[in-house]
């Protein structure tokens, strides 16, 4: 049978995820099907420490430790790479932002129609350093009404039903083993990074 929908994870504090957005929508376009796109906050914390950069760009909060910082300069020197060869900007974020105010505002302009706009907004800026304060509802909510969504009930979705469908998707999603951004779930079967695009389009082909 063939398949006919797909789920694909994102966060918008991932370069990675943001590299993957345009061919994974193209990919929906070529194949036709149902395209379900989520969010799933990382707790980049939790596995790559926290770090926070000053105007200098020194770390005021030297909580990793070296063999993270190579791990985190060599993703975002691999990301700015091809950002650069497909003609994007790509900068790197002063701190690990806590994500899941915007990725509720994606949810909630999901659930008003096309979210699309709202999406491709918020990425751009945020990795051209245009908008660093996604954290703050009051920011969401004017990036939504800027795209045309009607904004004055996002605060109450954000406290009640948006954080709870927030929180039920992310758990949903790592039942289901995933961990990391750009993730995709082809016919109960997971598939994890830019990398893997190529085999989610020969999976389709092949159904």
């Amino acid at each position: 049978m063939a398949i006919s929908r797909i789920t694909h994870y994102f966060d918008y504090k991932s370069p990675y995820a943001y590299l993957a957005q345009e061919e994974t929508f193209a990919l929906a376009d070529e194949f036709g099907i149902v395209l379900d796109v989520l969010p799933y906050t990382l707790d980049i914390p939790s596995y790559l420490g926290a770090a926070q950069l000053d105007a200098a760009g020194r770390d005021i909060l030297n909580a990793r430790n070296p063999h993270q910082w190579r791990r985190v300069k060599y993703s975002y020197m691999d990301c700015r790479r091809e950002a650069t060869r497909r003609g994007l900007v790509l900068r790197g974020p002063r701190k690990i932002f806590d994500s899941s105010v915007a990725h509720i505002g994606m949810l909630y302009a999901k659930r008003a129609g096309d979210f699309r706009p709202y999406h491709d907004l918020v990425y751009e800026r945020f990795w051209k350093r245009e908008l660093e304060d996604i954290e703050q509802p009051a920011v969401v909510q004017a990036l939504l009404a800027e795209v045309g969504v009607e904004a004055a009930g996002f605060a109450a979705y954000l406290a009640g039903e948006g954080r709870a469908e927030h929180d039920r998707i992310r758990g949903e999603a790592e039942r289901q083993g995933v961990f990391g951004v750009p993730s995709y779930m082809v016919d109960g079967e997971l598939f994890w990074g830019n990398e893997r695009i190529v085999r989610v389009r020969e999976r389709l082909a092949a159904s």
